[in-house]
């Protein structure tokens, strides 16, 4: 295949060498015939053009014009091999190919068919077929009919190709092959199966052509009764007949017909697996894989793959270390699933042995691990996995740095995360999204919104986790007048659609400052949108409710909350928590015995924490830890010293109360 340095030489040259030619043909050699028609090629010119249709392939333009020069005579062909037009409409210069065709000064089919393919390949039919109305008679052969016919019916001009296809005087397999696969794809499955009845003599190729016009249009019947009249069935008519029955669900006849099978197809084999998986049925897929010997590591791969989405998770580890030959995709899915599995500990674990005994990671595992001590979180692994990154090498792969940066930023180590972004050539979406919701995250809403801006500035288009981000970066910094700003930036100027999570971030910070009313118009607006109203918009309103003493909303947001989750306790105690706080001892008994009733039992609140590579989780009321006493002390002198520092709120519990009838009549 010729490099790309040397089709764009190999187009001037031949551009070069047209204009000289057309130019001064007579003084090339003044003895010799400029061209002769084809009708008088003489024998001895056959060796001699392909000996310059070589010298033109290979770029040998000055030996190839030496040998131009010494013939005596010449013909079509000796100025085709010269010119090349097909070679220049295969680089794809149909501009140049064009001024060398009308130059020419005699054209032959192959001239004429080369210049009409270059047309079709552009997919520039209206011109393809102009081009061929004015080739002479003579000189259409079936290869032209061919070209503009598929040109038709790849464009669905299908009634007038099968008008040109009438008007053919004679035709090939591959006339009847255009017609009948091009009328299949567009749809007219009765027409195609009109003209396969119509071919004289029917090839393997036809038969299948047909029987794949059947299952492209789901008449996978059709195509079965087509298969089983098949006079002779090769390779590819099992592949297609196979393939269709998997594509429509048909996995169970799929495995039969594989079975009967005379000449077992890997590939194939892959397919009728995978539609095993995809219904579901990941341990029928490995028990064929185990008792039938067609497997390759794609199939052992695509099984590991089933058991990791169905989440059982020990199936696969067993099945990992049944695969005789693992590649580096095998390892990426086995750390991969591991750590969506919540196995992330036993990801890293097989991070070590694939490094120690397995092939090299590429980005791939990189990303996985770096995903794992996301999770976790582990960031002195992370920082760990960062030199090993840079040590083979992967430092410079966009994909490897977002991995990084947005492992820093869930690990709190934001200067690092910002360290990494800052040194990304070309940071993408994923990119600023990672180091904006990196910043939101951990409280630091300012420098949220200053990376965004910044990425206006860089010209890359938000999407719906940016302003994710955004919004809840507004939210922990108490930003509420950015966050209407942006909410609105988003709708209006970005044209990208509110989700239920921009509703939830806006009327979390609205209510978090009071602002219940307003908060209830955007819920409204919510339902307008056609969003459903979700759990997380009722919890954050419920969580208003509760800092700010609006009892009526609250009792409905809570009570909207436990028909979505009615196994909540949090929903509950809060409810219960707001009774009490004005004095209806009643009603918080009330809730209580409700909790009890429904089996609904408190979940321990549970922290997590890694100090020097060792981690510690601390359970609510599980004193066990053997820090346990010295932790709550600590704990104790922290929430004194919030106390001390967190103003008192200037809006009194009777006028907040009184605000609470006109919300509660909205919500109903």
């Amino acid at each position: 295949m010729l490099s790309i340095c040397h089709h764009s030489r190999l187009l001037k040259l031949s551009h070069i060498l047209f204009l000289t030619l057309t130019k001064s043909l007579s003084t090339l050699n003044p003895n010799v015939s400029p061209l002769l028609p084809t009708s008088q090629t003489l024998p001895y010119l056959k060796p001699l053009n392909f000996k310059i249709s070589n010298y033109m392939r290979n770029g040998l333009v000055k030996e190839a014009q030496n040998l131009f020069d010494e013939m005596p005579q010449r013909n079509t062909v000796t100025w085709n091999a010269m010119i090349l037009v097909s070679g220049l409409v295969q680089c794809g210069d149909l501009d140049g190919a064009r001024e060398v065709f009308d130059g020419m000064l005699l054209r032959d089919n192959v001239s004429w068919n080369s210049i009409l393919a270059g047309y079709v390949h552009d997919g520039l039919v209206d011109e393809a077929v102009r081009i061929f109305n004015g080739i002479p008679m003579e000189m259409r052969n079936v290869i032209s009919w061919n070209l503009v016919i598929g040109a038709l019916l790849n464009s669905r001009q299908a009634d007038l190709a099968k008008e040109y296809f009438r008007g053919m005087n004679a035709r090939d397999s591959v006339s009847w092959m255009i017609m009948v696969s091009g009328f299949a794809r567009v749809g007219r499955i009765t027409e195609a199966r009109e003209f396969f009845e119509e071919i004289p003599v029917k090839d393997d190729r036809v038969w299948n052509a047909m029987m794949i016009g059947y299952i492209q249009n789901q008449q996978v019947e059709m195509a079965e009764d087509l298969f089983q009249r098949m006079p002779n069935r090769d390779l590819n008519s099992w592949k297609y007949f196979i393939n269709g029955l998997v594509s429509c669900g048909r996995v169970g006849d799929a495995v039969q017909f594989f079975m009967e099978m005379p000449q077992k197809c890997k590939n194939t084999w892959n397919t009728v697996l995978l539609g095993l998986l995809r219904i579901g049925h990941v341990k029928a897929a490995h028990l064929l894989l185990e008792k039938l010997p067609y497997h390759d590591v794609v199939s052992w791969t695509n099984v590991l793959v089933g058991y990791f989405e169905i989440g059982e998770v020990s199936n696969a580890i067993r099945l990992f270390e049944l695969i005789p030959d693992t590649d580096t995709t095998v390892w990426n899915v086995a750390i991969c699933g591991l750590g969506e599995n919540d196995h992330g500990e036993q990801g890293l674990r097989y991070f070590v042995r694939m490094k120690d005994i397995g092939p090299l990671p590429d980005k791939a595992t990189i990303t996985s691990v770096l995903t794992i001590c996301s999770d976790l979180p582990a960031p002195n692994l992370g920082e760990q996995i960062h030199a090993e990154v840079i040590k083979i090498g992967l430092d410079n792969i966009t994909a490897v740095s977002n991995a990084m940066v947005t492992m820093y930023a869930r690990c709190g180590n934001m200067p690092s995360a910002l360290l990494e972004f800052s040194t990304m050539p070309s940071p993408n979406i994923i990119s600023w999204n990672s180091i904006i919701c990196g910043f939101a995250h951990h409280g630091f809403g300012k420098q949220a919104i200053e990376m965004f801006e910044q990425m206006r500035l860089a010209d890359v288009k938000p999407n719906h986790i940016t302003f994710m981000g955004v919004l809840s970066a507004c939210g922990h910094a108490g930003l509420v007048d950015q966050g209407r700003y942006y909410f609105d930036y988003m709708r209006n100027n970005c044209r990208l659609q509110p989700t239920d999570g921009h509703y939830t971030c806006l009327i979390d910070l609205l209510g978090r400052f009071g602002l219940i009313d307003e908060a209830m118009t955007f819920l409204h607006q919510m339902r307008a949108d056609g969003i459903e109203v979700p759990a997380s918009v009722w919890g954050a309103l419920l969580g208003a409710c509760r800092i700010h003493k609006n009892i009526a909303v609250g009792e409905i947001a809570g009570e909207k909350l436990l028909e979505i989750e009615p196994s909540r306790s949090g929903i509950y105690l809060i409810l219960a928590e707001m009774y009490s706080s004005i004095g209806r001892r009643e009603d918080a008994k009330r809730i209580s015995n409700r909790m009890k009733d429904n089996g609904v039992k408190k979940q321990p609140g549970c922290s997590w924490i890694e100090v020097n590579n060792s981690g510690h989780v601390f359970l609510s009321g599980d004193n066990s830890h053997r820090e346990s006493n010295r932790t709550c002390c600590m704990l104790d002198l922290l929430h004194r010293d919030m106390e001390v520092m967190t103003p008192k709120s200037n809006t009194t519990f009777v006028e907040q109360h009184q605000g609470s009838e006109s919300s509660e009549q909205q919500l109903k």
